[in-house]
């Protein structure tokens, strides 16, 4: 990180105005992102080695608990049904719809996904791009659809990926890689990509 953009960050994750100049100017993804909603004390919770996108949206954050080794993608938590405030109107009645959202330890929630109030998930658990969890996602579930029910498991899921890594022309370059994103060899694995997609 070059001199400025570290003290930049420095001041992001003290003071919000520089939280918001940091977030417009640099995009953070990931574990920077991280860093930043845990200094600002924005979820409940929030464990150690976690990605989260910038456009992730939570309606509610404080009453998000994140475990460890989760990654969200620019999916959607919402921790209330605002539909209560008209209902309270409407039926002159004193009526609360809120709840927790708990993402346990090592669990991937894909684009799109929305996850309503009330819900727990894994651990270790998929939730499909798209899906809309309306219930507790058990653990060792991959689950899709609306609403998101189980189509398979974590470990059936490991299986198939790594019966199919290890047929790529770019397997080797996986193996020696450190973590799921490794910007040394990044460019390689893509031209190795574009060349097998397109070009064979």
């Amino acid at each position: 990180m070059k001199l400025f953009k570290r003290c930049l960050f420095y001041l992001a994750c003290r003071h919000a105005w520089f939280k918001r100049l940091y977030v417009r100017q640099y995009s953070p993804r990931g574990e920077e992102y991280v860093q930043l909603l845990r200094a600002h004390h924005v979820v409940y919770s929030i464990g150690d080695h976690c990605q989260i996108n910038l456009d992730v949206r939570m309606t509610d954050p404080a009453y998000v608990r994140i475990g460890n080794n989760v990654i969200l993608s620019d999916c959607t938590l919402i921790g209330h049904d605002a539909s209560a405030a008209m209902l309270e109107r409407a039926y002159g009645v004193k009526l609360e719809a809120v709840g927790k959202i708990d993402i346990r330890d090592n669990v991937f929630i894909g684009h799109g996904a929305i996850i309503l109030p009330g819900v727990t998930i894994g651990p270790n658990a998929i939730v499909a791009a798209g899906s809309v969890v309306n219930r507790d996602v058990a653990e060792g579930d991959v689950v899709a659809g609306v609403p998101a029910r189980p189509v398979s498991r974590v470990e059936k899921r490991v299986s198939n990926l790594r019966e199919s890594t290890v047929q790529y022309p770019w397997a080797s370059l996986i193996e020696g890689r450190e973590g799921g994103f490794d910007p040394s060899i990044e460019p390689q694995l893509v031209a190795a990509r574009v060349k097998y997609f397109y070009e064979t």
